[in-house]
Parts: C-alpha cells; sequence; structure tokens
C-alpha cells in the first residue's frame, strides 16, 4: 500500500533521511524503529506531506504523494497520529473528533465513524463535552486516535503512541493498535517501546542516521543480536 523508494530530506542543508526505502503492505503493521534523532518522524511528517521529499520517491495505493499538500495526502486516506497527541485543548472532545471529519470523503460518513469510536473508548463518550484540554495523557491519547479515525484513513501513522503514559496506559494504546490491525487497518509504527512494536509487527525496519540498517520480520529482529543490544538491553 505505501511504498517509500530511496527518500532523501533534508532540513537546510542537513540531511535527515538518506536513501530510505520501505514497504507497508495492506494490512500489515510495520515498525520503525531507531534511537532519538535517527530519522523516524522526519519520515512520518514527510509521508503525510509536512516535509517535502528532496529526492525518491513515496507511493501510496500506486501513486506517488511525494510533495502533495498535506490535506490532499489525508483525503487520499492517509491518516497520523502525531508525536505529543495535539488535541486542541479549549475545544471539547466532540468538537476535536468533529474536525477530524472535515474532509468530504469523511463527513459523509461521520455519524457512524463517530459511533465506532465512541464503542472503541467509552470515555470519550462519557466526556464529550468536556474541554480536551482537561483530559488526561491517556484520555488525550485516546481522543488524538479517535480524531484520526474520523477521517476515514486507510492507513494510520502513529508517531510515538506511548510518548509520557503510565505503563497501564502503554498497554492500553498497544491494545487498540491491535484491535484496529484485527479490523484489517494499515498501519506504520513508530514507537520508543522497541520490544512492544516488534512482538507486534508484521515486519519492522531499523533506522540509525537517517538510514536502514536493518529489516525483516518483527520476530526476526527481536531475536537479532544487533537489536537485543542497541535497543532492548540484552
Amino acid at each position: 500500500m505505501l511504498d517509500i523508494r530511496d527518500l532523501s530530506v533534508f532540513y537546510g542543508d542537513a540531511q535527515a533521511l538518506d536513501g530510505v526505502s520501505l514497504e507497508v503492505g495492506a494490512g500489515q503493521v510495520v515498525a520503525l524503529v531507531g534511537a532519538n534523532g535517527a530519522g523516524k518522524t522526519s519520515l512520518i511528517r514527510t509521508v503525510a506531506g509536512i516535509l517535502k521529499p528532496r529526492g525518491g520517491s513515496i507511493r501510496f495505493d500506486g501513486r506517488e504523494i511525494g510533495g502533495l499538500d498535506s490535506h490532499r495526502v489525508c483525503d487520499l486516506g492517509v491518516g497520523q497520529v502525531a508525536e505529543g497527541r495535539q488535541v486542541f485543548p479549549s475545544m471539547s472532545v466532540l468538537e476535536n473528533l468533529q474536525v477530524g471529519a472535515m474532509l468530504p470523503r469523511a463527513r459523509a460518513q461521520a455519524a457512524v465513524t463517530l459511533e465506532r469510536v465512541f464503542a472503541m473508548f467509552p470515555r470519550l463518550k462519557e466526556r464529550a463535552g468536556q474541554l480536551a484540554g482537561t483530559l488526561s495523557g491517556g484520555e488525550q491519547q485516546m481522543l488524538a486516535i479517535g480524531r484520526c479515525l474520523m477521517g476515514a484513513p486507510r492507513m494510520i501513522m502513529f508517531d510515538e503512541p506511548s510518548l509520557g503514559l503510565s505503563p497501564t496506559l502503554v498497554a492500553e494504546v498497544f491494545r487498540t493498535i491491535r484491535e484496529l490491525h484485527g479490523q484489517g487497518m494499515t498501519i506504520l509504527l513508530v514507537e520508543q517501546n522497541v520490544a512492544a512494536s516488534l512482538q507486534l509487527a508484521d515486519r519492522a525496519y531499523v533506522l540509525e542516521n537517517g538510514s536502514i540498517v536493518l529489516e525483516g520480520s518483527g520476530t526476526a529482529l527481536l531475536d537479532d543480536p544487533r537489536v537485543k543490544e542497541a535497543y532492548l538491553g540484552l
């Protein structure tokens, strides 16, 4: 579904991604792991249309999307749950969710999608009229995921979804990702919890200094001695 080839991205003269290639098949969970500053968020932001590539290609469902504006990428079915949740704090839970369904394709099915989101996250339904800024960190992450789902995505990119959450809430986030995967959602997962990511992933890539240095099934990378030493402390 997503096919990235030889992607290069710069911030001014500083190169963030250098010839990155990866694939995300329909219905797969693909994990992208690496240390802070490796370029993981830069890759997600480039796919989303927030950053513009200097070279290479990004194809989604066979269509070149590299360099498209972010709203056009979103309208093609690429959703993003950004790092830090980024909910609108002065808007209610319901208003945040409604913002997620602004695009015409999503607006047509917004009522049905809203019920699906409330079924997945009952606490959001309970707090529909509450200001998003007053929610707990875990509830804000639920809201960020729910808002993304309101856009009727065909693929969701998660950027550090467990960041700043307690172990109990981290487990809940991963349960949600597994549930979405079970429903057939295609997922690109960037996550600091390497062990949990690789356990969940059909396929995974290790990014270091802007380049892919390892790839394989999640299980294979869990057993790779280089991954164990660098990321799992073993």
